[in-house]
């Protein structure tokens, strides 16, 4: 019995997550930039034929910018729901936010740049 109840604990977990990631879809702009980034680093790596390691490489660069723009969309939410107002610390938690989100797509810019540059000079 204890066992039916974890594993519906971690559905329901599953579930909630999901719905998470819907939600952020749905509601920031930004993902569809980061999206048609994805898909086009997604072919690219294909039509390269890029090897295992850059494929993790390019992996955990977009990892990194998906994972930043969520928290960097959380982070404004939960300021904007603690005050309506603005405030200066308020506006710099939310700049420093969005400055994370710029260092992970430098990040993930640069990886890309740096695995892609010599297949398009070949």
């Amino acid at each position: 019995m204890r066992l039916f109840q974890w594993l519906k604990a971690r559905f329901r977990s599953i579930r909630y997550a999901w719905q998470g990631w819907m939600r952020f879809f749905h509601a920031e702009p930004n993902t569809w930039i980061h999206l048609i980034a994805t898909i086009s680093v997604f072919f690219l790596a294909v039509g390269f034929n890029v090897s295992a390691t850059e494929w993790i490489l390019l992996l955990m660069a977009i990892a990194l910018v998906w994972i930043a723009e969520m928290f960097n969309s959380a982070i404004e939410v939960i300021v904007d729901w603690i005050s309506s107002e603005w405030h200066e610390k308020a506006q710099y938690i939310k700049d420093v936010s969005a400055g994370a989100v710029l260092v992970a797509a430098a990040f993930a810019l640069i990886t890309g740049l740096v695995v892609f540059i010599p297949y398009f000079i070949s």
